[in-house]
């Protein structure tokens, strides 16, 4: 039932993002020393979100092959300064990722515990 609303659809999407984003982040600090390694992140929710534009709405199941713009996410490098040994990751910049990402999920958690909260409010179901 919930995957059907277009806001709870979106609050999965920022999940998976901060999710996925996490992961990329976690793998720039495994690499701190790594002589060579270029810090990669991931491109910004709203880019990726947009870049699946308006999907078209199935009107039977196996009507359309829905797929995801989620799943097109891919780790690009991202800009900062080269270290001697060619490493560009900054673990304050990786601590500030990483604080932006987790916002990002609390976020998307919040929308769909307040989306939950509306439809059983409506349903006349307590919490």
């Amino acid at each position: 039932m919930f995957e059907k609303l277009e806001l709870t659809r979106m609050a999965q999407a920022l999940a998976s993002h901060a999710g996925a984003r996490m992961g990329v982040i976690a793998r720039n600090v495994a690499h701190a020393d790594t002589p060579g390694y270029k810090a990669q992140d991931l491109p910004t929710f709203g880019s990726v979100f947009k870049a699946g534009g308006e999907p078209m709405r199935a009107t039977r199941p196996g009507h359309l092959s829905a797929g995801s713009a989620m799943a097109d996410m891919h780790a690009e490098n991202a800009p900062g300064r080269e270290a001697p040994n060619g490493n560009t990751v900054s673990l304050e910049g990786e601590m500030v990722k990483s604080v932006e990402a987790r916002q990002s999920h609390e976020m998307a958690l919040a929308v769909y515990r307040a989306t939950s909260d509306v439809i059983r409010a409506s349903l006349g179901r307590p919490r």
